[in-house]
């Protein structure tokens, strides 16, 4: 069955790639976990060399990476851009780091010498999504590969040419021919290549009930998932913030990706007493960033990535209105052939409205009255995810508190928007997943932790 590419921006047809056989999917499977027995037992520095190629290639080749992701799913062109600079640092971090990361652990015992020891597991697969076509797969195969592990990707069906030239990345860095591949599968195949003997573990990034389904199938293989999945990240805006600081850093994270991030700020939960001018400020923001064509440079608002999804979250839109709530910007499908949708504040916002229960994939925003510090904490952890939060206060160590001891989140932040970095762990809580990728945590999910006891 073919995998079609359609360009968001104008609705065309890109390219069609063909889906494997179930021959070709295995013989892969093969091939990849003989590479891997190759790949355990080189050294870190090796390693280290030729992840070092690959942020270089990555680097070489940035615009066209960034033309690629913009042609696929509709990615601006300057975030696009930073998306490859980005997956070139996790590269050089993780060359850096990865040896002192995995280094043997002594461990004081009866023993005369005992530690642990951190070994690779094998093949993992990733099933990844198409909103960070290029990141998302360098934040996991980076630690991956320097771990010692081998890599199968199973990429969105609608970014298959950025599946491809990952692989090809890889390959180009020197890396055995097989050690990282792309499967060109849809769904429903995923379930045959965890349950494959020679794949040793999988994670994946995306919805709650795709990470439901990879974690049932795994876990009746008893084969170790890492899930990072939906978020409705609250952001917290109390009497003492700066309100134009946090206006300003809201819109931004609001509008990441076109608002199709899984740690975007999604409810902006505001005290009584400063709400009606966060508002004014908020709105004005929104209002000032530009919608338009991905391959120009200062557009920030591309198209939506699949003209489904559009429709989906006008729709979550329309339903809120239904519900009682106000729509003080956008909220509307222009009529152009692009899966666009304009930056959207919704006011008012109440329980039983998807603004307030169901995660806004795009970019809407939806704001809500807290009567006070313990309110906007309660509104913050009345979500079934618990991905990213933020609080943005004058005061920072209230800020610090808020951050650690009262929200439900895996990754709080104070006076900023949520992000990821590769020095920090990052994952979710409830159902946002479990496990967490980069720093030295993200390493250490997919290996052996081997006790070692010598007498």
């Amino acid at each position: 069955m073919p995998l079609s590419v359609i360009n968001p921006a104008t609705g065309a047809e890109v390219r069609r790639y063909q889906e494997l056989s179930q021959d070709e999917l295995y013989t892969a499977i093969e091939l990849n976990y003989q590479a891997w027995e190759q790949w355990r037992s080189t050294s870190f520095a090796e390693r280290a060399r030729l992840m070092l190629r690959a942020a270089a290639v990555l680097r070489e080749k940035r615009e066209d990476y960034a033309r690629l992701m913009v042609t696929e799913m509709g990615k601006p062109i300057a975030g696009a851009r930073a998306e490859v600079d980005k997956c070139a640092w996790v590269c050089d971090y993780y060359a850096e780091k990865s040896e002192q990361f995995l280094a043997d652990e002594i461990i004081a015992s009866d023993a005369s010498r005992s530690f642990a020891a951190f070994r690779p597991l094998g093949p993992v697969l990733a099933v990844m999504p198409w909103n960070f076509p290029f990141w998302q797969v360098f934040r996991f195969a980076a630690p991956a590969l320097m771990a010692g592990n081998a890599g199968l990707l199973k990429h969105a069906s609608n970014v298959p040419g950025c599946a491809l030239a990952i692989e090809e990345i890889f390959r180009q860095a020197g890396m055995p021919e097989h050690l990282f591949r792309t499967l060109l599968i849809g769904s429903k195949a995923v379930r045959a290549v965890i349950e494959h003997p020679s794949v040793k573990a999988a994670t994946l990034t995306g919805s709650t009930p795709a990470g439901k389904a990879v974690a049932a199938a795994a876990g009746a293989m008893l084969k170790k998932t890492v899930l990072e999945l939906g978020g409705s990240d609250p952001y917290l805006v109390l009497e003492d913030a700066d309100l134009a600081q946090a206006a300003a850093s809201c819109a931004t994270s609001r509008l990441i990706n076109s608002g199709q991030s899984c740690i975007a700020a999604k409810r902006f939960i505001v005290l009584d007493q400063v709400a009606d001018r966060f508002v004014e400020l908020f709105v004005e923001e929104m209002r000032g960033k530009k919608m338009g064509d991905p391959t120009e440079d200062d557009t920030l608002i591309g198209p939506q990535a699949r003209h489904d999804l559009r429709d989906e979250l006008h729709r979550q839109v329309e339903g809120s209105v239904a519900g009682g709530a106000r729509c003080l910007l956008g909220g509307f499908v222009p009529d152009d052939p692009g899966a666009y949708y304009p930056a959207t504040v919704l006011v008012d916002v109440k329980p039983g409205m998807p603004a307030y229960d169901e995660e806004l994939f795009g970019p809407v925003a939806s704001v809500i009255r807290a009567r006070d510090e313990a309110d906007a904490i309660r509104i913050a952890n009345d979500s079934i995810f618990g991905l990213g939060a933020a609080v943005f206060t004058a005061d920072a160590a209230r800020g610090e508190r808020i951050a650690a001891l009262g929200l439900d989140a895996g990754c709080c932040f104070v006076n900023s928007y949520v992000k990821s970095d590769p020095r920090l762990p990052f994952g979710g809580i409830k159902e946002s997943g479990y496990g967490r990728e980069l720093s030295h945590y993200g390493i250490r999910e997919f290996v052996n932790v081997k006790t070692v006891y010598v007498a």
